[in-house]
Protein backbone atom coordinates (compact mmCIF):
# COMPACT_ATOMS: atom_id res chain seq x y z
CA UNK A 1 0.00 0.00 0.00
CA UNK A 2 0.97 3.78 -0.18
CA UNK A 3 0.27 7.28 -1.97
CA UNK A 4 0.33 8.21 -4.97
CA UNK A 5 -2.60 10.58 -4.79
CA UNK A 6 -3.96 12.74 -2.47
CA UNK A 7 -7.49 13.60 -2.25
CA UNK A 8 -8.88 16.73 -0.81
CA UNK A 9 -11.11 16.97 2.44
CA UNK A 10 -13.79 18.44 -0.22
CA UNK A 11 -13.29 15.74 -2.75
CA UNK A 12 -13.40 13.45 0.05
CA UNK A 13 -16.88 14.53 1.64
CA UNK A 14 -18.17 14.71 -1.93
CA UNK A 15 -17.18 11.10 -2.63
CA UNK A 16 -19.07 10.03 0.72
CA UNK A 17 -22.05 11.39 -0.16
CA UNK A 18 -23.11 8.56 -2.21
CA UNK A 19 -22.76 6.01 0.69
CA UNK A 20 -24.36 5.57 4.29
CA UNK A 21 -21.50 5.82 5.90
CA UNK A 22 -21.90 9.22 7.85
CA UNK A 23 -19.51 11.85 8.23
CA UNK A 24 -15.96 11.54 8.28
CA UNK A 25 -13.73 11.69 11.11
CA UNK A 26 -10.25 10.97 10.11
CA UNK A 27 -8.73 9.98 6.60
CA UNK A 28 -4.75 8.71 7.07
CA UNK A 29 -2.72 7.77 3.86
CA UNK A 30 -1.02 4.12 4.71
CA UNK A 31 2.95 5.02 3.40
CA UNK A 32 3.32 1.04 2.96
CA UNK A 33 3.57 -1.12 -0.93
CA UNK A 34 4.15 0.10 -3.82
CA UNK A 35 0.85 -0.39 -5.92
CA UNK A 36 -2.65 1.50 -4.76
CA UNK A 37 -2.90 5.05 -3.00
CA UNK A 38 -4.66 3.76 0.42
CA UNK A 39 -6.14 5.51 3.41
CA UNK A 40 -7.48 4.33 6.51
CA UNK A 41 -10.73 5.63 6.64
CA UNK A 42 -12.73 6.46 9.90
CA UNK A 43 -16.67 7.48 9.57
CA UNK A 44 -19.68 7.74 11.76
CA UNK A 45 -19.91 4.21 10.37
CA UNK A 46 -17.14 2.61 11.78
CA UNK A 47 -13.18 2.04 10.09
CA UNK A 48 -12.91 0.80 6.55
CA UNK A 49 -9.91 1.01 3.77
CA UNK A 50 -10.30 3.63 0.81
CA UNK A 51 -8.66 2.49 -2.42
CA UNK A 52 -7.40 4.41 -5.59
CA UNK A 53 -6.42 1.94 -8.14
CA UNK A 54 -3.27 3.95 -9.80
CA UNK A 55 -2.03 3.47 -13.75
CA UNK A 56 -0.61 -0.14 -13.01
CA UNK A 57 -3.83 -1.55 -12.52
CA UNK A 58 -5.77 -2.03 -15.50
CA UNK A 59 -9.89 -0.77 -14.79
CA UNK A 60 -11.04 -3.65 -16.21
CA UNK A 61 -9.66 -5.73 -14.06
CA UNK A 62 -11.45 -4.41 -11.30
CA UNK A 63 -14.74 -6.22 -11.58
CA UNK A 64 -13.06 -9.22 -11.48
CA UNK A 65 -11.08 -8.50 -7.91
CA UNK A 66 -14.44 -6.94 -6.34
CA UNK A 67 -16.13 -9.72 -7.52
CA UNK A 68 -13.67 -11.94 -6.10
CA UNK A 69 -13.69 -10.68 -2.74
CA UNK A 70 -17.24 -10.66 -2.42
CA UNK A 71 -17.37 -14.84 -3.32
CA UNK A 72 -14.30 -15.16 -0.68
CA UNK A 73 -16.14 -13.52 2.06
CA UNK A 74 -19.62 -15.46 1.35
CA UNK A 75 -17.33 -18.36 1.37
CA UNK A 76 -16.19 -17.75 4.96
CA UNK A 77 -12.82 -16.42 3.71
CA UNK A 78 -11.56 -13.86 6.31
CA UNK A 79 -10.95 -10.99 3.77
CA UNK A 80 -12.25 -7.59 3.01
CA UNK A 81 -15.46 -6.67 1.86
CA UNK A 82 -16.20 -3.77 -1.00
CA UNK A 83 -18.52 -1.51 0.85
CA UNK A 84 -21.56 -0.62 -1.89
CA UNK A 85 -22.65 2.96 -2.23
CA UNK A 86 -26.50 3.75 -2.31
CA UNK A 87 -27.05 2.60 -5.76
CA UNK A 88 -25.52 -0.98 -5.12
CA UNK A 89 -22.21 -0.36 -6.92
CA UNK A 90 -18.93 -0.50 -5.28
CA UNK A 91 -16.38 0.59 -7.84
CA UNK A 92 -16.49 4.59 -8.08
CA UNK A 93 -14.36 7.27 -9.25
CA UNK A 94 -12.78 9.20 -7.01
CA UNK A 95 -9.66 12.06 -8.15
CA UNK A 96 -9.89 11.07 -11.63
CA UNK A 97 -9.17 7.18 -10.21
CA UNK A 98 -11.30 4.11 -9.79
CA UNK A 99 -11.64 3.66 -6.26
CA UNK A 100 -13.49 1.48 -3.81
CA UNK A 101 -13.94 1.16 -0.03
CA UNK A 102 -13.71 -1.85 1.81
CA UNK A 103 -13.98 -3.38 5.58
CA UNK A 104 -11.16 -2.79 8.05
CA UNK A 105 -9.79 -6.31 9.18
CA UNK A 106 -8.26 -6.79 12.60
CA UNK A 107 -4.32 -8.26 13.23
CA UNK A 108 -1.20 -7.76 12.74
CA UNK A 109 1.14 -8.59 9.87
CA UNK A 110 4.05 -10.27 10.96
CA UNK A 111 7.63 -8.34 11.53
CA UNK A 112 9.34 -11.29 12.01
CA UNK A 113 8.05 -14.67 10.71
CA UNK A 114 7.98 -17.33 13.26
CA UNK A 115 7.31 -20.95 12.35
CA UNK A 116 3.65 -21.04 13.46
CA UNK A 117 2.71 -17.98 10.88
CA UNK A 118 4.00 -20.39 8.09
CA UNK A 119 1.43 -23.17 9.19
CA UNK A 120 -1.09 -20.21 9.21
CA UNK A 121 -0.46 -19.08 5.99
CA UNK A 122 -0.64 -22.69 4.24
CA UNK A 123 -4.03 -23.44 6.27
CA UNK A 124 -5.49 -20.13 5.07
CA UNK A 125 -4.11 -20.04 1.19
CA UNK A 126 -5.91 -23.59 0.91
CA UNK A 127 -8.89 -22.72 2.35
CA UNK A 128 -8.62 -20.02 -0.21
CA UNK A 129 -8.04 -21.89 -3.42
CA UNK A 130 -11.02 -24.48 -2.12
CA UNK A 131 -13.45 -21.50 -1.45
CA UNK A 132 -11.99 -20.13 -5.39
CA UNK A 133 -13.14 -23.21 -7.25
CA UNK A 134 -16.76 -22.43 -7.43
CA UNK A 135 -15.77 -18.60 -8.65
CA UNK A 136 -16.76 -18.46 -11.73
CA UNK A 137 -14.63 -15.47 -13.29
CA UNK A 138 -11.26 -16.03 -14.90
CA UNK A 139 -8.37 -13.69 -15.01
CA UNK A 140 -5.35 -14.40 -16.97
CA UNK A 141 -2.18 -13.78 -15.16
CA UNK A 142 -0.27 -10.97 -16.81
CA UNK A 143 2.79 -11.51 -14.37
CA UNK A 144 3.86 -14.87 -16.00
CA UNK A 145 6.04 -15.73 -18.83
CA UNK A 146 5.03 -13.17 -21.38
CA UNK A 147 4.54 -10.60 -18.59
CA UNK A 148 8.43 -11.22 -17.46
CA UNK A 149 9.63 -11.10 -20.80
CA UNK A 150 7.64 -7.45 -21.12
CA UNK A 151 9.19 -6.27 -17.58
CA UNK A 152 13.28 -7.75 -19.19
CA UNK A 153 12.53 -5.78 -22.00
CA UNK A 154 11.52 -2.90 -19.93
CA UNK A 155 14.65 -2.95 -17.76
CA UNK A 156 17.44 -4.99 -19.76
CA UNK A 157 19.13 -1.56 -20.65
CA UNK A 158 19.59 -0.26 -17.32
CA UNK A 159 19.81 -4.07 -15.31
CA UNK A 160 23.57 -3.95 -14.79
CA UNK A 161 22.77 -0.06 -13.11
CA UNK A 162 21.97 -2.42 -9.94
CA UNK A 163 24.14 -5.20 -10.18
CA UNK A 164 26.89 -6.35 -12.89
CA UNK A 165 25.33 -8.64 -15.54
CA UNK A 166 21.79 -8.98 -13.97
CA UNK A 167 20.80 -8.36 -17.54
CA UNK A 168 22.18 -11.41 -18.89
CA UNK A 169 20.87 -13.15 -16.08
CA UNK A 170 17.66 -12.88 -16.21
CA UNK A 171 17.52 -13.65 -20.22
CA UNK A 172 19.25 -16.85 -19.38
CA UNK A 173 17.08 -17.39 -16.63
CA UNK A 174 13.66 -16.74 -18.91
CA UNK A 175 14.96 -19.19 -21.85
CA UNK A 176 14.91 -21.95 -19.17
CA UNK A 177 11.64 -21.40 -17.53
CA UNK A 178 10.14 -21.03 -21.49
CA UNK A 179 11.46 -24.41 -21.90
CA UNK A 180 10.58 -26.16 -18.70
CA UNK A 181 7.42 -23.90 -17.60
CA UNK A 182 4.77 -26.57 -16.73
CA UNK A 183 1.72 -25.84 -18.49
CA UNK A 184 -1.15 -28.57 -17.22
CA UNK A 185 -1.00 -28.38 -13.40
CA UNK A 186 -4.11 -27.83 -11.71
CA UNK A 187 -5.39 -24.43 -11.59
CA UNK A 188 -8.05 -21.92 -10.01
CA UNK A 189 -8.25 -18.37 -8.50
CA UNK A 190 -4.60 -17.73 -6.62
CA UNK A 191 -4.00 -15.02 -4.39
CA UNK A 192 0.03 -14.47 -6.25
CA UNK A 193 0.71 -11.87 -3.92
CA UNK A 194 0.58 -13.26 -0.31
CA UNK A 195 3.44 -11.98 1.31
CA UNK A 196 3.91 -11.19 4.90
CA UNK A 197 1.70 -7.79 4.98
CA UNK A 198 -1.25 -9.12 2.96
CA UNK A 199 -2.32 -11.52 6.30
CA UNK A 200 -3.03 -10.73 9.47
CA UNK A 201 -3.11 -12.61 12.59
CA UNK A 202 -4.22 -12.30 15.90
CA UNK A 203 -1.93 -14.29 18.23
CA UNK A 204 -1.23 -17.49 16.74
CA UNK A 205 -4.15 -17.14 14.42
CA UNK A 206 -4.84 -15.48 11.15
CA UNK A 207 -7.69 -13.42 11.42
CA UNK A 208 -7.69 -11.85 7.50
CA UNK A 209 -6.21 -11.97 4.20
CA UNK A 210 -5.54 -8.87 2.34
CA UNK A 211 -4.68 -6.83 -1.25
CA UNK A 212 -6.44 -9.20 -3.91
CA UNK A 213 -5.45 -6.65 -6.72
CA UNK A 214 -2.33 -9.07 -7.98
CA UNK A 215 -5.56 -12.43 -8.02
CA UNK A 216 -5.70 -14.54 -10.86
CA UNK A 217 -6.46 -17.85 -12.58
CA UNK A 218 -3.41 -19.82 -12.81
CA UNK A 219 -1.55 -22.94 -11.11
CA UNK A 220 -2.56 -23.17 -7.67
CA UNK A 221 0.68 -24.60 -6.84
CA UNK A 222 2.50 -21.31 -7.92
CA UNK A 223 0.82 -19.35 -5.54
CA UNK A 224 2.69 -21.68 -3.20
CA UNK A 225 5.80 -21.52 -4.80
CA UNK A 226 5.60 -17.89 -4.23
CA UNK A 227 4.73 -18.01 -0.66
CA UNK A 228 7.79 -20.23 -0.09
CA UNK A 229 9.78 -16.69 -1.88
CA UNK A 230 8.02 -14.52 0.78
CA UNK A 231 7.35 -15.99 3.78
CA UNK A 232 10.56 -19.10 4.47
CA UNK A 233 13.82 -17.55 3.93
CA UNK A 234 15.63 -15.93 6.97
CA UNK A 235 17.20 -11.84 6.54
CA UNK A 236 20.38 -13.71 5.95
CA UNK A 237 19.64 -14.99 2.93
CA UNK A 238 19.01 -18.05 4.24
CA UNK A 239 15.87 -21.26 3.25
CA UNK A 240 14.33 -22.05 6.90
CA UNK A 241 13.46 -25.58 5.57
CA UNK A 242 11.23 -26.11 8.74
CA UNK A 243 9.42 -22.92 7.93
CA UNK A 244 8.46 -24.60 4.48
CA UNK A 245 7.73 -27.97 5.92
CA UNK A 246 5.57 -26.64 8.19
CA UNK A 247 3.72 -24.12 5.68
CA UNK A 248 3.40 -27.61 3.07
CA UNK A 249 1.94 -30.00 5.47
CA UNK A 250 -0.84 -27.70 6.71
CA UNK A 251 -1.67 -26.69 3.23
CA UNK A 252 -1.83 -30.39 2.18
CA UNK A 253 -4.08 -31.74 5.28
CA UNK A 254 -6.60 -28.81 3.90
CA UNK A 255 -6.25 -29.65 -0.03
CA UNK A 256 -3.78 -32.53 -1.02
CA UNK A 257 -0.93 -31.91 -3.77
CA UNK A 258 -0.89 -34.22 -6.71
CA UNK A 259 2.50 -35.23 -7.55
CA UNK A 260 2.70 -33.22 -10.39
CA UNK A 261 2.57 -30.21 -8.79
CA UNK A 262 5.56 -31.43 -5.98
CA UNK A 263 7.33 -32.43 -8.53
CA UNK A 264 7.09 -28.70 -10.16
CA UNK A 265 7.82 -26.57 -7.46
CA UNK A 266 11.36 -26.45 -7.89
CA UNK A 267 10.86 -24.59 -11.33
CA UNK A 268 7.72 -22.99 -10.17
CA UNK A 269 9.37 -21.41 -7.16
CA UNK A 270 12.16 -20.11 -9.45
CA UNK A 271 9.69 -18.42 -11.51
CA UNK A 272 8.14 -16.56 -8.32
CA UNK A 273 11.71 -15.16 -7.41
CA UNK A 274 11.86 -14.15 -11.23
CA UNK A 275 8.33 -12.72 -10.89
CA UNK A 276 9.17 -10.32 -8.22
CA UNK A 277 13.17 -9.74 -9.24
CA UNK A 278 11.32 -8.35 -12.28
CA UNK A 279 8.58 -6.00 -10.77
CA UNK A 280 10.83 -4.85 -7.65
CA UNK A 281 14.05 -4.25 -10.43
CA UNK A 282 11.53 -1.92 -12.76
CA UNK A 283 10.29 -0.13 -9.57
CA UNK A 284 13.46 0.38 -8.51
CA UNK A 285 14.69 2.27 -11.90
CA UNK A 286 11.11 3.83 -12.21
CA UNK A 287 10.22 5.29 -8.79
CA UNK A 288 7.22 7.84 -9.65
CA UNK A 289 8.32 11.50 -7.80
CA UNK A 290 7.25 11.92 -4.49
CA UNK A 291 5.48 8.91 -4.11
CA UNK A 292 5.25 8.21 -0.34
CA UNK A 293 7.13 4.41 -0.71
CA UNK A 294 10.78 3.57 -0.49
CA UNK A 295 11.31 0.62 -3.50
CA UNK A 296 12.03 -2.79 -2.38
CA UNK A 297 15.84 -4.46 -3.39
CA UNK A 298 15.39 -6.43 -6.63
CA UNK A 299 18.66 -8.15 -5.65
CA UNK A 300 17.00 -10.10 -2.20
CA UNK A 301 15.00 -12.14 -4.94
CA UNK A 302 18.48 -12.79 -6.98
CA UNK A 303 19.64 -14.25 -4.12
CA UNK A 304 16.48 -16.57 -3.92
CA UNK A 305 16.32 -17.54 -7.37
CA UNK A 306 19.81 -19.09 -7.32
CA UNK A 307 18.91 -21.05 -3.82
CA UNK A 308 15.72 -22.34 -6.30
CA UNK A 309 18.12 -23.02 -9.29
CA UNK A 310 20.28 -25.15 -7.31
CA UNK A 311 17.52 -27.22 -5.69
CA UNK A 312 17.76 -31.27 -6.71
CA UNK A 313 14.38 -32.56 -5.60
CA UNK A 314 12.19 -31.19 -3.45
CA UNK A 315 13.29 -32.47 -0.19
CA UNK A 316 14.80 -29.25 -0.14
CA UNK A 317 11.63 -27.24 0.80
CA UNK A 318 11.14 -30.01 3.68
CA UNK A 319 8.82 -32.13 1.64
CA UNK A 320 7.78 -35.14 3.43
Amino acid sequence: MAVYTDVTDDELAAFLRDYALGDVISCKGIAEGVENSNFLLRTEAGIYLLTLFEKRVDPADLPFFIALMEHLAGAGIACPTPIQARDGKALRQLCGRPAVIVSFLDGLWPRRVQPFHCAGVGDALARLHVAGASFAMKRGNNLSLAGWHRLAAATGARADEVRAGLAAEIAAELDTLDKVWPRDLPAGVIHADLFPDNIFFRGQQVSGLIDFYFACTDALAYDLAICLNAWCFENDGSFNVTKARLFIRAYRAVRPLSAAELTALPVLARGGALRFLLTRLYDWLNQPAGALVRPKDPIEYLRKLRFHRNVANISAYGVE
